[in-house]
C-alpha cells in the first residue's frame, strides 16, 4: 500500500510578511525530500527585518522557486497532501505557486482527515511525543513529515518500512 503523503513549511512571519522558506515532502514509498527555498523579492519587507531568519542563507541554499515548482509538480501531481494542521501551510504554497504563475499541483488536508479515529488534540499530542522519542528538533520539517509518516503507520495506513 502506498504511503500518505505529508508536506510541512517552514516560514518567517513577522508583522509585515510571512513566506515559507523550508519545506519538506514525502513520496509514495515513504521516502522524503526537503528543501531550503530562496524568497522571491516580493515577498521581501522594504524595512529588511525578518527577524531571526538568514536572508543571505536563503538566497545562497534555497531552491529557486521556478525548479521547487517543478519538484512538486513531478512528485505530487493530483494527489492529497496531508498537514500537521497548526501552520499557514495553504497561503504558503499558494505564495510559492503563485510566486511562478501556476497552480498547486495537489490538494492540502489537515491529517485529521487522514486519521479520523484520534480527535486533533489526541494527534497533535502523539505527533509531540514522536517528536519527542525520536529526538527531532519540531523546527525542521523534515522531521514534521517524519513524524507524520509515523503517525500513519502507527494507525495501519501503510506497512512500508522507511
Amino acid at each position: 500500500m502506498p504511503a500518505p503523503r505529508f508536506l510541512d513549511i517552514e516560514y518567517c512571519q513577522t508583522d509585515d510578511v510571512l513566506f515559507p522558506t523550508a519545506m519538506a515532502w514525502s513520496l509514495e514509498d515513504g521516502r522524503m525530500k526537503t528543501v531550503v527555498i530562496a524568497p522571491s523579492d516580493d515577498w521581501l519587507p522594504d524595512d529588511g527585518d525578518l527577524g531571526d531568519v538568514d536572508l543571505f542563507y536563503l538566497e545562497e541554499q534555497g531552491v529557486p522557486l521556478i525548479e521547487l515548482a517543478r519538484e512538486l509538480h513531478q512528485d505530487l501531481p493530483d494527489q492529497t497532501v496531508y498537514v500537521d494542521g497548526l501552520d499557514p501551510d495553504e497561503v504558503l504554497v499558494d505564495l510559492i505557486f503563485t510566486a511562478v504563475g501556476q497552480e498547486a499541483p495537489f490538494e492540502i488536508a489537515p491529517v485529521t482527515e487522514l486519521i479520523t479515529g484520534l480527535d486533533s488534540d489526541t494527534l497533535e499530542d502523539r505527533r509531540r511525543e514522536l517528536l519527542f522519542e525520536e529526538s527531532l528538533e519540531p523546527q525542521l520539517p523534515e522531521n514534521g513529515v517524519y513524524a507524520l509518516l509515523l503517525l500513519a503507520r502507527e494507525e495501519g495506513l501503510f506497512d512500508e518500512e522507511f
